[in-house]
Formats: C-alpha cells, structure tokens, sequence
C-alpha cells in the first residue's frame, strides 16, 4: 500500500486544499505530513520548531514520510520543506508514486500566506522568505516531480480536476 499521488510545492501552492479535493475525487483518505509529524509527538510544528529547531523537525518530518509513503493509500501533502531532506527525496523516488509539483507566481504565493503567522519560516519576511524558499527549493521539488501543474489560475477544484487528469495518464496506470 502507498499513497497514490504525493503533492509538493512551496507554501501556498494549495497542496493541503487540492490535496483534500483530490482525495475527495478519488475516494482516498487525505494526509498532510505536517498533521502526521504534530501525530507522531503530541506537539505543534511551530513548538517543535521554537523549542527544538528545524532540523528536529525535518528528522520527524522524514520519518513521518518515510512511513506514509510505506502505509498511506491516498493523497499525501507535504510541507513545503520536506523537500530538503536528502531522505525523503530518495524515499519519493524509490516509491514509484506520482509526485505532483504545485507552482504558483510569487505574487499569488505572497497573497495567499498573507501575513503568514502560522507559518515559521515565513514570519518574519513572507515576500523576501518565499523568493528565497523558491530559489532554493525549486530545483529539488522539480528532481522528484513526475507531473507539474500551475495553482495560479482556477480554483482548487479545477487544480483537483487537472491532477486526477495528469494521474489517469497512461504512464500512471498500472
């Protein structure tokens, strides 16, 4: 059993929203890495992140993923940085499960976190954080990505509707 599409993209590309709709369309669960890591702990990602650091959380986080992509059957979204771990990428190709790249423009990201308080990495500067976050992780998402798709345009149900599309293509269907 694995997840039958995994979504990627910086924050605000709509991977929890367009994740749920798609799972809805596929009638599979939905799973978030960052609600499995809170699971896995019993804490927040923002109280794993103040009283630990980011790389306490990528730990867990890499683990919570490892474990979805061995025991999930349905749509999972992962954070934003998930990408980072060097881990998780080999897990993502080792899997065989579609990886959907979200991409947005920068202007839509920006409106769509707004002040972005829940969100630790993007406090203090959500527009000069994000262009940062892109430059850095573009790269990655677009190594383990085997389908892009632009959020910037349409609603999330039409997001929903162009993944369900991209993942019915033949070279998804076994």
């Amino acid at each position: 059993m694995s997840p039958r599409a995994v979504l990627v993209g910086l924050p605000g590309t709509g991977k929890t929203t367009a994740g749920r709709l798609l799972a809805q369309r596929l009638g599979v669960p939905f799973a978030d890495s960052d609600e499995l890591v809170e699971a896995r702990t019993g804490r927040t990602v923002r109280e794993i992140f103040d009283s630990d650091g980011e790389q306490v959380f990528r730990t867990a986080e890499a683990e919570a993923i490892a474990g979805a992509l061995h025991g999930f059957d349905g749509v999972l979204a992962l954070g934003g940085g998930a990408i980072l771990t060097a881990a998780t990428r080999t897990a993502l190709a080792a899997s065989g499960v579609p990886v959907v790249l979200l991409q947005a423009d920068l202007p839509v990201l920006q409106q769509r976190v707004g002040p972005a308080q829940e969100r630790p990495l993007l406090t203090a500067d959500p527009p000069g954080r994000l262009a940062a976050l892109a430059a850095q992780r573009e790269p990655l998402y677009r190594s383990v990505a085997t389908v892009a798709v632009d959020t910037g345009r349409g609603s999330a149900a039409e997001v929903a509707a162009v993944i369900e599309d991209a993942l019915a293509a033949p070279a998804w269907q076994t």
